[in-house]
C-alpha cells in the first residue's frame, strides 16, 4: 500500500511541479496569473492526439510539434493579449481566463466531450516491493527531474537567467540596464506554456484527456502555487509533491477517496495559508523573487 501510494504521489506530484513552475514563472517574472496556463496543456495533449490518430505521424514527433506550437501559441497570446494590460491585473485574470475557455469550447467543437488516450512512449512495466510501476511512469519521473534540473542551470548559469532574475527582481532598473522587459515576459511565457505542453508529453498517455480536465488541473495548480508561495519555483516544486502524496494517499487510506483528494489539497492549503499567508516559501520582499 505505501509503495502505491508513493508511485501515485510521485506521478501526481510531477504533473503538479511541471505546470506550476510554468505558472511560478509567469507570475514571478511578468506579473501576469495565467488563468488559462493549463489549458495549455490540455491543448498539447489534444495536438499530440491529432497528430498521432490523424496526421499518422510518429508519438515522438507528434509531442515534439506539439511544444513547439505550444510555446510558440503561448508566446502570441502574450504579445496579442497580455502585454497590452499586463499591468491591470483583475483584467489579465478575466482576458485569461476567458482564453482558456475560448480553447475549451475549441477542442469540444473539434474532439466533442469524450475521454481521448494516447500510447505511451515507453511500454511494458516493473514490479518493486509488489508495487507494479510502468516504463512510463519511470520515464516521467526521470524527465522531470531533469526538466528541474535544466530550468535551475538556465536560471542561474545564462545571460537569460540572469535576465530573467533582473526583471523579477525590479523591472525599471532591469530597463535602465538594457534589458528588453517585454521581450523576456513574452518568453518566459512561451516557456511556460512549452513546459505545459511537455506535461502532456508525459502524463497524457498516463491519465485521460478530455476538454474540461483543465480547470481541475487550474484548481490544484493554484493550490499549489499559493501552498508553495507565490513566484517561488523551490516552493511550487516542494508543494507540488506534497499535495501529489497527500491527495494519492487520500484516494488508497479513505473509502470513496477519489471524490475528496481536490477537497484535501485545498483543505491543506488553506491551513497552510491561515499559518503562514506567503506560503511555505513565499517572498515578503520583491528582491526574493525565484
Amino acid at each position: 500500500m505505501v509503495s502505491l501510494i508513493l508511485v501515485n504521489g510521485l506521478t501526481l506530484g510531477s504533473m503538479f511541479a511541471l505546470l506550476a513552475i510554468g505558472f511560478s514563472l509567469v507570475f514571478g517574472v511578468a506579473r501576469i496569473m495565467n488563468m488559462s496556463h493549463t489549458a495549455f496543456y490540455m491543448v498539447a495533449s489534444f495536438m499530440i492526439f491529432s497528430g498521432v490518430n490523424y496526421l499518422k505521424l510518429s508519438l515522438l514527433t507528434a509531442s515534439i510539434l506539439a511544444i513547439l506550437l505550444t510555446a510558440a501559441l503561448g508566446m502570441l497570446c502574450y504579445k496579442l493579449l497580455f502585454d497590452r494590460i499586463k499591468e491591470h491585473e483583475t483584467a489579465v485574470m478575466i482576458i485569461s481566463l476567458a482564453l482558456a475557455i475560448l480553447f475549451q469550447e475549441i477542442c469540444l467543437l473539434f474532439f466533442g466531450g469524450h475521454l481521448r488516450s494516447i500510447p505511451p512512449f515507453v511500454k511494458g512495466s516493473f514490479e518493486i516491493l509488489e508495487c507494479r510501476i510502468t516504463y512510463q511512469q519511470a520515464f516521467t519521473f526521470m524527465t522531470v527531474f531533469i526538466v528541474i534540473g535544466g530550468m535551475y542551470l538556465l536560471l542561474l548559469k545564462t545571460r537569460l537567467g540572469l535576465a530573467i532574475k533582473a526583471v523579477a527582481q525590479d523591472r525599471e532598473i532591469a530597463n535602465l540596464m538594457g534589458i528588453d522587459v517585454s521581450r523576456i515576459c513574452m518568453i518566459i511565457t512561451g516557456l511556460s506554456a512549452g513546459l505545459a505542453g511537455l506535461a502532456a508529453c508525459l502524463l497524457a498517455p498516463i491519465y485521460m484527456i478530455e476538454p474540461h480536465r483543465w480547470l481541475q488541473s487550474l484548481v490544484m495548480i493554484l493550490a499549489v502555487v499559493v501552498l508553495g508561495g507565490l513566484g517561488s519555483i523551490k516552493g511550487s516544486i516542494i508543494a507540488a509533491f506534497i499535495l501529489g502524496l497527500s491527495e494519492s494517499a487520500v484516494i488508497f487510506l479513505i473509502p470513496g477517496g477519489s471524490f475528496l483528494r481536490g477537497s484535501i489539497s485545498l483543505s491543506v492549503m488553506i491551513a497552510v495559508i491561515l499559518i503562514r499567508p506567503e506560503g511555505l516559501f513565499g517572498v515578503k520582499f520583491e528582491e526574493e523573487r525565484l
